[in-house]
């Protein structure tokens, strides 16, 4: 079976290691014959698990989903430090003695919580129109500003041959090599993260993914029925029934008066019949301003 449209909508793959979120993301357009997609949030190389990505209309919505708590798995190497905080470099610096289970359990309490966190030198973030890792790899240390991050939990799933494997929820923008870095310090040995599994993204679970080898194997059309609607990025979000004549203003891109709503908060509108029109912003004086807006008329696969 072949269609002819870039389909619209969200799919949950698993990542396996070794490839970039980019690669698994030109893989999976190659399936479903996608012209337009994009994910919501990297995972680095070594990374595995959720990675869900946006197709067609799906990707003007992915940013409601960058901006969600995520969850993990993460394998942390204690008594042993990398440069990069990760398996990626060569361990340089090794320790003394493991702390006990309830040390361990009381360090991980005290990161629970609202923090600042400064960006790893080997990130993709922007500083100076060049991202850290170019930095990195000319070997210069680039100041970066610290970052409010939350860890909303942190847990010990298991310890043994100074393996430490953690249970993580936490806000965006938190890197979890970094945190693994910071509490192999709090502990007193040293740590580096070994293996990093996503499990949780919003709304979205592992659970629900497809693994990049069954849908390269299973092909277009079964791809295509994985695909959850766009309104799927959007579920966390306050909902407006929009009246019809709401429904109509906000078609054609105008302003439509709602009260109720905080000044900045995004509200998907959708019409009386369930359909989805799009994400717009309070302004804080009763109005809602169109953020987003669906097209007409799109395939939804």
């Amino acid at each position: 079976m072949s269609f002819n449209a870039t389909p619209d909508g969200v799919l949950l793959l698993d990542k396996p290691a070794g490839i970039t979120s980019t690669r698994a993301l030109a893989a999976a357009k190659r399936v479903l014959a996608a012209a337009k997609g994009g994910h919501t949030g990297t995972l680095d190389p070594f990374a595995t698990g959720l990675l869900p990505l946006v197709f067609g209309e799906a990707t003007k919505f992915s940013r409601f989903l960058i901006d969600s708590t995520k969850a993990y798995e993460a394998t942390l190497s204690l008594g042993e430090e990398t440069p990069t905080g990760d398996p990626e470099s060569p361990v340089t610096r090794r320790s003394g003695e493991v702390p006990d289970f309830v040390k361990i359990d009381e360090v991980l309490c005290s990161f629970e919580g609202v923090q600042h966190q400064i960006p790893p030198m080997h990130s993709a973030l922007h500083v100076g129109g060049r991202r850290l890792y170019e930095y990195a790899r000319e070997g210069v240390e680039v100041a970066r500003e610290p970052r409010s991050i939350e860890i909303l939990e942190l847990k010990r799933l298991g310890l043994g041959d100074n393996k430490l494997v953690v249970s993580v929820r936490c806000s965006k923008g938190t890197y979890v090599r970094v945190l693994a870095a910071d509490i192999g310090r709090a502990l007193g040995c040293g740590a580096y993260l070994t293996a990093l599994r996503r499990t949780q993204v919003g709304p979205f679970s592992l659970q629900s993914a497809v693994a990049s080898a069954e849908l390269a194997a299973r092909g277009e059309a079964w791809g295509r029925s994985r695909l959850l609607p766009v309104p799927a990025l959007v579920s966390e979000l306050s909902r407006l029934g929009a009246s019809s004549e709401q429904a109509g203003r906000f078609r054609h891109g105008r302003d439509i008066e709602a009260g109720g709503f905080s000044t900045g908060q995004p509200v998907a509108i959708f019409a009386a019949d369930g359909e989805f029109l799009g994400v717009a912003e309070a302004r804080g004086d009763g109005w809602l301003a169109p953020l987003r807006l669906m097209a007409e008329h799109t395939e939804i696969a």
